[in-house]
């Protein structure tokens, strides 16, 4: 006789099992029609589950956030199917929902084409309008192996191999077709709907290994209602014109290329824009507090080992053996680094908190496949603080840090802000005290700010808990950028001590924190966010001085020295090209100010001004001119 709990805190008490789909029914029909699965103390199912004990049962819709997941791994499994139809011959991978869609990898001789799109959705709409049922069997597991070989699908076999022994080997039906699945999914394909598109191909290297097989990647996305399936596909047009590796190229930023794979070649237009984050961020640590340092790059495999990374992150680390057999690894944190500065003299607590920020290149291993442009690169600078303080200085540090976060956040133009809170991960380091008390202060501490979180369970760093924040873009796209991590692990691993007020030796509590996160990736953001049209402050070239002719370049050329000398990011173009064209070239790069200056200008000591995205040209006399740009150079908030 189960006893259900539902989320609103009513309870109801059935005298036998009763299904999912029978249990939305007994609520309201409403409910039913628009019930896909059910979430059972936190587990999600399938909605003809049977629920036979006392339990917290939620039923999720359609339209929820869990349910849009579900129509989406839903529309995998019907593009696998379509696929299979039209393409016998084809090795069906792995597909899984993911944000704003799905994907599915397949092994194929022949690569898919835009046409081939297509087909692929006609077929899938097909079996949408056949609402085939989504039917759940499990399967022995030499059954299951025998059934892929011998219908010739290798990579399912591999999988089942690596699902541990003492799992259930799930298997899904819909019609004819079947796959290997965990679940759940909705009732039946008709629930998916018609607001679905497939919107490109990718390559993907099986299991994420560059020395496996080059598989093709068809991404996809689904949607509850027509109005959402157009705004996103508006964002993806939107987001094509941004894209800043394309516009990185147009406005001569940055380039990557094979000798160097996942490495940054900054140009002086995207050094400039580096630099000028750095002093921004270098201003505002300094004004807060933080002292600046700087450690190697590279370390002995010892110090990585105290500290647990070797253990936890060596897959991702780049190492190098010399000839006397030392091992050495390119940092891909700074922290060790940090602490062994920390490290050096005595600390009291009269000393704490002591705030040290270091713009630290670190090094990651990054598969060839998910490196992408400045977004994902395996060379990249953070700009990270470590913040050793004492347990009861914990809330007050991470308020602070969490307001200047919000407060540079603001200078840039982004407002709407989204916080999470992570805790512990099955992968990591340190006693379940040591988490407990940590997890307990940094939840805390975000409560006193008053900023709206959200919790994601054991998604922490493998040494702590942490705070991550989430940037909405111009066009609504989420990324997370800056982070709070209070870390009472590493400390001790590195022997960190400070004398307490009784002369006795305590580990300091260590708040790792970035504010950017990494500023190649920051760069890229911004990049997209503004359309390449930066702030005026940020921009690499700040005004370009454009002469008429050549008659009148030596007046040019005066302006321009006149323009670095007091401070702005200047070019003379004195090229043998019409004024037109150069005015269209320098819009297409983004370069917020123009100098025309012709005969009128060079007799009146003056300059017409055009600004980008302005359509009204100013006439002003140059010594103006300059008070007027000096005005907007300090203006943060200028968007």
């Amino acid at each position: 006789m189960p006893s259900i709990k539902f989320p609103d805190g009513s309870k109801n008490n059935f005298s036998k099992p009763i299904k999912g789909e029978e249990l939305a029914k007994k609520i309201s029909p409403s409910l039913f029609k628009s019930a896909i699965a059910i979430k059972i103390d936190e587990h999600l199912n399938d909605l003809n589950y049977k629920i036979n004990k006392d339990c917290n049962v939620e039923i999720i819709t359609k339209e929820s956030e869990l349910g849009i997941q579900i129509i989406r791994h839903d529309a995998a499994h019907v593009m696998a199917e379509a696929v299979k139809t039209l393409y016998p011959e084809v090795q069906v991978t792995i597909g899984p929902p993911i944000e704003n869609g799905f994907y599915y990898d397949f092994s194929k001789k022949e690569p898919f084409t835009p046409e081939d799109l297509i087909k692929i959705e006609k077929k899938m709409s097909e079996i949408i309008d056949r609402n085939e049922q989504f039917e759940r069997e499990v399967w022995d597991r030499k059954k299951a192996i025998k059934y892929f070989k011998d219908h010739g699908e290798i990579y399912k076999t591999q999988i089942i191999n690596n699902i541990p022994d003492n799992e259930e080997l799930s298997i899904y039906k819909q019609g004819k077709f079947l796959d290997l699945c965990k679940g759940p999914h909705s009732p039946s394909t008709g629930r998916i709907g018609k607001f679905f598109k497939l919107i490109k191909l990718a390559g993907a290297y099986w299991r994420g290994d560059s020395n496996n097989e080059m598989l093709q990647r068809i991404y996809g996305t689904a949607w509850t209602t027509k109005k959402d399936l157009d705004n996103y596909l508006k964002i993806l047009e939107e987001s094509d014109k941004r894209d800043h590796r394309k516009l990185g190229r147009e406005m001569d930023l940055f380039h990557f290329q094979e000798e160097s794979p996942g490495s940054v070649f900054w140009h002086k237009k995207g050094w400039n824009i580096f630099n000028e984050l750095q002093n921004y961020l270098r201003k505002k640590q300094l004004d807060s507090g933080y002292e600046e340092i700087n450690t190697p790059d590279m370390l002995d495999r010892s110090l990585w080992e105290k500290s647990g990374h070797w253990e936890k992150f060596k897959e991702n680390m780049f190492t190098v053996e010399t000839e006397d057999k030392r091992t050495f690894a390119l940092k891909p944190m700074n922290c060790p680094g940090c602490i062994q500065i920390f490290n050096q003299g005595i600390k009291s607590y009269k000393d704490l908190p002591i705030k040290i920020s270091e713009f630290g290149k670190v090094h990651r291993y990054e598969p060839s496949g998910a490196v992408h442009g400045l977004m994902r690169v395996r060379s990249f600078t953070q700009d990270d603080a470590h913040i050793f303080c004492t347990e009861e200085q914990i809330t007050e540090e991470c308020i602070n840090v969490t307001k200047l976060i919000l407060e540079i956040y603001k200078d840039f133009g982004f407002s709407n802000i989204k916080v999470n809170y992570a805790d512990r991960p099955k992968k990591r380091v340190g006693n379940d005290k040591i988490w407990d008390k940590s997890e307990k202060a940094l939840l805390y501490a975000i409560k006193k700010t008053n900023v709206e979180y959200k919790i994601n369970k054991g998604e922490g760093a493998f040494y702590g808990p942490k705070i991550d924040f989430i940037l909405r873009d111009a066009i609504n796209r989420d990324w997370q950028c800056g982070t709070v991590q209070v870390d009472l692990n590493l400390p001790e691993r590195l022997n960190a001590n400070y004398i307490d007020e009784k002369g006795n030796k305590q580990k300091p509590v260590l708040i790792h924190r970035a504010l950017f996160g990494s500023l190649e990736r920051f760069i890229g953001i911004l990049i997209e966010h503004y359309e390449g049209k930066f702030p005026f402050w940020l921009s690499p070239v700040q005004v370009v001085v454009c002469p008429i002719t050549d008659k009148f370049n030596a007046y040019a050329e005066e302006i321009s020295k006149k323009l670095y000398t007091v401070g702005f990011k200047v070019e003379f173009d004195h090229r043998n090209q019409k004024i037109n064209y150069k005015i269209r070239e320098h819009s297409h790069k983004k370069v917020p100010v123009l100098f025309i200056v012709g005969e009128k200008e060079k007799n009146n000591k003056s300059v017409t001004i055009r600004e980008l995205s302005v359509e009204k040209q100013k006439v002003m006399p140059f010594e103006k001119a300059i008070e007027y740009l000096k005005k907007k150079k300090f203006e943060k908030k200028n968007f």
